[in-house]
């Protein structure tokens, strides 16, 4: 990557994917053309559209290329619609991850409504390869799995070096913010391994002595997000875990069509929005481009942070900024109560920018 140009990588998706990518690629230029950056876009099949031109939803030559790459943008899959063939295989997203050991997913949530002593503004680091979460946690095969047609079993994974990094990334963020980390846990129920994952957390957190570090049960945070989502401000949580509270924390902060997503490694970083592929939509221009606007913005900032240059990072915020100043304007989607179009809302963005 040079100082004045990048190359990203494009995967549409299924569903709204190549709506929403695509309103994050025009935001995206629009904001680095601004700092002075050029971007090329380097488009990679996947999904429905990889079946249909390469006989796989997630092709060889995708992942060979994304390897030549520092960050891309992953639109939404909709695996389960794929044909039979390739029905119990990991979703492509998850493959990915898996592949370039994208270990840390960073999941924001801030209120889209006026700035309050109430609103939110947290972060959920989830970590990303092992844990509950059976499709990702062993070397070969699934952690899920039925020794009979009426038996069906999962394996949790938890290991020392994932959660040490995972939980390095959670502190980092929280100083970075100054503010502090809860530790998402089990332990009085799941004492092996949620309890492994909690001991952890606070070990690694004490090298961080600056960082105030405190823990809650998974269900009574789930319950203290709804009541007081406000106090809180870094979340690191197990991979299940946290893909339930960054659903909920996302739907809190006004709608989980606007909750972002990087997920990354030390070298690489992939911007995928939390939502799905939402098929029943697809096409209409009903599509929230929100989260993966933002999404792709966690991307310059992270590429911006370790790469440089400087402008990256400018031009993150400047999204950011753009993104919220569109929406207390008024104009919003119809998830949000408004009535612009995806195209209407991303033209929006790309107006404030410039």
């Amino acid at each position: 990557m040079g100082l004045t140009d990048i190359e990203l990588g494009v995967l549409d998706g299924d569903g709204i994917g190549p709506e929403v990518v695509s309103a994050a690629a025009q935001v995206a230029e629009a904001a680095l053309e601004a700092r002075g950056i050029a971007v090329r876009w380097r488009r990679l099949p996947i999904g429905h559209a990889a079946i249909a031109e390469c006989g796989d939803p997630l092709p060889e030559s995708t992942l060979e290329a994304l390897a030549g790459l520092d960050g891309w943008l992953l639109g939404p899959h909709d695996n389960v619609s794929y044909p039979t063939q390739f029905a119990g295989r990991v979703a492509p997203g998850g493959l990915i991850r898996k592949r370039f050991d994208l270990f840390a997913n960073i999941r924001p949530a801030r209120s889209l409504g006026p700035a309050t002593d109430r609103a939110l503004d947290l972060v959920i680091v989830r970590e990303n390869t092992e844990g509950f979460y059976a499709d990702r946690n062993m070397f070969a095969g699934s952690g899920e799995f039925m020794p009979t047609p009426d038996v069906a079993m999962a394996v949790g994974v938890f290991t020392r070096p994932a959660i040490e990094r995972i939980a390095h990334e959670a502190f980092r963020t929280a100083r970075d913010r100054g503010g502090r980390v809860t530790i998402a846990h089990k332990a009085n129920v799941l004492a092996m391994t949620t309890g492994l994952f909690k001991r952890v957390c606070e070990e690694v957190g004490a090298q961080y002595p600056d960082v105030p570090v405190d823990g809650e049960h998974i269900d009574a945070l789930a319950a203290l997000l709804v009541r007081r989502g406000h106090t809180f401000d870094v979340i690191v949580a197990e991979n299940m875990f946290g893909d339930i509270l960054s659903d909920l924390a996302g739907e809190l902060a006004g709608s989980i069509g606007a909750a972002p997503s990087l997920n990354a490694s030390g070298t690489q970083a992939m911007a995928q929005a939390v939502h799905g592929a939402a098929p029943d939509i697809a096409g209409q221009g009903l599509a929230n481009p929100t989260a993966m606007i933002l999404s792709t913005a966690l991307l310059l900032r992270w590429l911006g942070e370790r790469r440089g240059p400087p402008a990256l990072t400018r031009a993150a915020d400047d999204i950011d900024s753009a993104v919220h100043a569109t929406l207390q304007n008024g104009t919003r989607t119809r998830d949000l109560g408004g009535e612009a179009s995806t195209e209407k809302f991303t033209r929006a963005v790309v107006a404030t920018l410039r």
